[in-house]
């Protein structure tokens, strides 16, 4: 079976994830890797077949998304090409990641498109979330990257399509230690915020990955440095606790690595208020903001914060053949299988025509 994988490119946690499902594709099918979005620290050690610009998300300094920034390098026309060009046709399953290009493509053409991911996860309603629903926020999750069929991962298995977060094995692999340092890892603040409230912890070490830096550098009890994957790992199998957004891939890991854990949501950002909620009902501390009036919530973390115990077994394999047994079928067979040369590359690109004019007058 011939398969495309397509990954979201913005952030970490979409492609280490991904180092581990990879080879599992790769065991008995053919399998092409696409990737969009360009804010990853994270390379695959795999062969990359399509690399798109896709719609992503910059991240910004103030805990939050840069809307600007963000609209800057997002282009609706190159959107829609990247979609034109992306020949779904010639796949026999076509599995997503929260990546938009191959998820609309599929939308358009009606090919099915299979989602894998934690965003899956997140807008399943047996799934914590918010009083106060963001709406748009919400809207915008479901919309993203659209599916025909939905798997998740989750920090609890709420339903029977979703599963416990995929570790990695090189984490899994990690000898566990205590060294006394925090990791800290906020993608969405600047070095100069982290550094004014982190100081004021003054007893405690710090190591601060952040996407603003090159090269290491210290200031005081903080070091900060790049991102580096093996860096990083070890960074965290040898703290005593991890602070970081409320993000996925980075607080299971921690969680999975009985390390303290306190998450930091981002501003405006619906899935992780989503995580955040889901997180603190299994004890998680959550601070609504990296702000100096919440130092005293941080002191004390440090001094009396707690681990929680969890189960993330070594199941990603059972995981992906279920998912490639449910969907391997004979496509010829297919009720729901298109005549493809009902939908010739004229009307297609006609049909992509009246959608950018449509999204034009908004």
């Amino acid at each position: 079976m011939k398969i495309l994988y397509a990954i979201q490119g913005t952030g970490n946690g979409h492609l280490s994830r991904a180092r581990d499902i990879i080879p599992l594709l790769q065991k008995n099918h053919s399998v092409d890797i696409l990737i969009s979005g360009s804010q990853s620290d994270i390379e695959l050690p795999f062969p990359v077949r399509y690399r798109l610009k896709g719609l992503g998300f910059v991240f910004g300094k103030n805990g939050g998304v840069d809307i600007l920034e963000t609209y800057r390098k997002n282009h609706v026309k190159s959107f829609f090409s990247e979609i034109n060009s992306l020949p779904v046709f010639d796949y026999d399953l076509i599995l997503n990641d929260f990546e938009p290009v191959s998820a609309w493509a599929c939308k358009l053409f009606d090919v099915k498109c299979i989602s894998l991911s934690h965003q899956s996860a997140v807008l399943n309603k047996n799934v914590p979330q918010p009083k106060k629903i963001d709406l748009l926020g919400k809207t915008i999750l479901k919309n993203y990257a659209p599916s025909t069929s939905q798997y998740g991962f989750h920090f609890k298995a709420y339903d029977n399509n979703i599963f416990t977060p995929v570790i990695r094995k090189e984490l899994r692999d990690q000898k566990i230690e205590n060294s006394g340092h925090y990791t800290v890892y906020l993608p969405a603040y600047d070095n100069k915020r982290i550094v004014k409230v982190l100081q004021q912890c003054e007893d405690t070490h710090w190591q601060v990955f952040s996407k603003h830096n090159k090269t290491a550098i210290t200031e005081g009890n903080i070091i900060i440095q790049p991102i580096n994957n093996d860096t990083f790992i070890k960074s965290m199998a040898t703290s005593e606790g991890v602070l970081c957004g409320a993000g996925f891939e980075t607080p299971a890991e921690a969680l999975f690595m009985n390390k303290k854990l306190m998450v930091i949501p981002m501003k405006g950002q619906f899935e992780q208020q989503c995580n955040a909620i889901a997180l603190k009902e299994i004890g998680v501390p959550v601070l609504k903001s990296l702000k100096e009036k919440h130092v005293d919530k941080l002191k004390s973390w440090i001094a009396i914060g707690t681990t929680i115990e969890v189960n993330y077994p070594d199941n990603t394999e059972e995981i992906i053949e279920t998912l490639l047994t449910r969907h391997t079928v004979d496509l010829h067979n297919e009720s729901l299988q298109l005549d493809k040369s009902e939908y010739s590359l004229e009307k297609f690109r006609t049909l992509l025509l009246k959608k950018y004019r449509q999204f034009n007058t908004l």
